[in-house]
């Protein structure tokens, strides 16, 4: 009888098939957002549209309504960028909303990724994608009814460039960029990225475009060369330079710079407050093609032998 009391009550508390959907934390960090089909004391089972997923009760941390969720979706614009008040998403989910933002910068050297933070052609990618190049173009990716159009912008300026850092701020000209609409991404916050969340990483590694790698945040304050980065597992290979690593909100919490080769899960990006910081005063950082010292970095003369005679 108590056993027949305890399934009732957990009925009761259950929305109905066809009820409004809820969203379920897990254990792991990623969530599952859709329709209680049934549930008893160890199994939850939810219609998430194109299949039913069993979750085990103990890997839930957290469960509430959608409606709630949906309500913090509120972003706060900061000049040329816009942050925070997104709701968790799956990966596929939040590739399907940003995946538009992330682009490919190309230079005669090569290529690199890049990200849309405002829609009349601002792009964030790293310096050393497009140090000492003059000539740089963006590729779009845009939904089209066949899958993806690709778009390539030659016509793209740097407007500023800290090389410390490692990162470059991009515009697209507006007359060639005309009445394409760009997708931007929202930039989250480094204070809130947590050790052991989920995160992926977009970009163009070896030139394969739209390439998505999944990983978790390995450590959120990685101290190397008197720089701190974010040490992921998410795969970050040449050509995912300058790219976002986004959090299960679909917000991009750093700049994917640096990967290890024959070191596998050993990968470091800029966390997104130096962004911030850099687009915030990228007034110092402004970039003059007329101006070699802008934006470069130069190698040390050799010093004078001490016996005094010429190098």
């Amino acid at each position: 009888m108590l056993v027949t009391s305890a399934c009732l009550l957990l009925a009761l508390a259950l929305p109905s098939p066809g009820d409004d959907p809820v969203e379920f934390v897990l254990s792991g960090g990623a969530a599952v957002k859709g329709a209680v089909l049934k549930e008893t004391a160890s199994t939850v089972w939810v219609d998430v549209g194109h299949t039913v997923l069993e979750i085990p009760t103990g890997s839930i941390l957290e469960r509430r309504a959608v409606d709630a969720v949906a309500a913090s979706d509120a972003t706060e614009e900061k000049g040329l960028y816009a942050t925070g008040g997104q709701e968790r998403l799956s990966v596929h989910e939040a590739v399907e909303r940003f995946g538009e933002g992330v682009v490919v910068v190309r230079t005669p050297m090569g290529t690199g990724s890049g990200f849309v933070i405002r829609e009349d052609g601002y792009v964030v990618t790293n310096a050393h994608v497009v140090q000492g190049e003059i000539e740089v173009s963006v590729v779009l990716y845009l939904e089209s009814d066949d899958g993806f159009e690709k778009k390539i912008l030659e016509r793209c300026k740097i407007v500023a460039v800290n090389p410390w850092v490692d990162l470059a701020l991009l515009k697209i000209d507006e007359d060639e960029l005309g009445d394409t609409k760009l997708t931007r991404v929202v930039l989250g916050s480094s204070d809130e990225t947590e050790v052991g969340e989920p995160v992926f990483a977009v970009g163009a590694p070896l030139g394969m475009d739209r390439s998505v790698s999944e990983g978790i945040v390995s450590t959120k304050n990685r101290s190397m060369d008197g720089k701190i980065y974010v040490q992921t597992t998410a795969a970050v290979n040449p050509g995912n330079s300058g790219g976002p690593l986004f959090n299960a909100r679909g917000e991009v919490i750093a700049v994917n710079t640096l990967g290890y080769m024959f070191f596998e899960g050993l990968n470091m990006s800029i966390p997104v407050d130096a962004v911030k910081h850099f687009i915030d005063n990228r007034d110092a950082f402004a970039y003059d093609r007329d101006n070699p010292n802008s934006g470069y970095r130069y190698l040390q003369p050799p010093g004078r032998p001490k016996d005094g005679s010429q190098p």
